[in-house]
């Protein structure tokens, strides 16, 4: 508590003047004589006790705002593809996650199936969802321009497509067998473990091999 002095005569509002050090008495007000005490009375006044400091970190303020904010439907994790895909990012990143499709074919995928690209990937509701899962499987048949595609005229059927996730790891495998089996160069690098583009092989990319020279005998 503190004490707060208030000056009940009514000549301490008007006409007499408080110094730090002494009271000096001026001309009274109102017809008051000049000698009239004034006294002091004490007025306790409630100060509310400061409350405790408590140590949160941003993590948790974060996630209690986040979890404020977030709808009932909210999903943390979505898996798409084979993927888990986190649904704390935004849908154009968070679908990055998933291997064959980068940030500008998400943004289109995103784009032509009418996503807002400021939701969350957890926001997403199952027909949004849907929705850009069928631009992924199926692009040139909602206008994606086949620049887009990572696989363009293919080797046996000539179809331009967008490969995602297990599709990768077939075609790369099939395309690896076809060069080894009619003896290609780069098929035949890659049947030696040695390098496929042209590097130098005298004093680089030694890692896993024997190094030494060998000593006359």
């Amino acid at each position: 508590m503190r004490h707060l002095q208030i000056w009940t005569h009514i000549g301490a509002l008007s006409g007499i003047q408080l110094n730090s050090r002494r009271r000096r008495q001026s001309t009274p007000a109102f017809g008051l004589p000049a000698a009239t005490k004034l006294r002091p009375k004490v007025c306790y006044v409630l100060f509310q006790k400061p409350s405790r400091r408590l140590h949160v970190s941003e993590r948790q303020i974060g996630a209690t705002m986040g979890s404020l904010m977030q709808p009932d439907h909210f999903s943390h994790i979505l898996r798409i593809l084979n993927t888990n895909v986190d649904g704390k990012e935004k849908v154009m990143y968070a679908l990055t996650a998933i291997r064959g499709i980068g940030r500008r074919f998400s943004n289109i995928c995103c784009k032509k199936a009418e996503v807002d690209l400021t939701k969350r990937a957890g926001e997403l509701s199952a027909e949004e969802l849907e929705a850009v899962m069928n631009i992924v499987s199926n692009p040139r048949a909602y206008k994606i321009p086949d620049y887009f595609l990572n696989r363009q005229k293919d080797v046996k059927d000539g179809k331009y497509s967008q490969l995602t996730s297990s599709q990768l790891d077939t075609k790369m495998r099939d395309d690896l067998e076809r060069l080894k089996k009619i003896r290609n160069h780069r098929g035949l690098r890659h049947y030696w473990g040695l390098t496929v583009r042209g590097q130098h092989t005298k004093t680089t990319g030694r890692r896993g091999k024997t190094v030494g020279v060998g000593g006359k005998k």
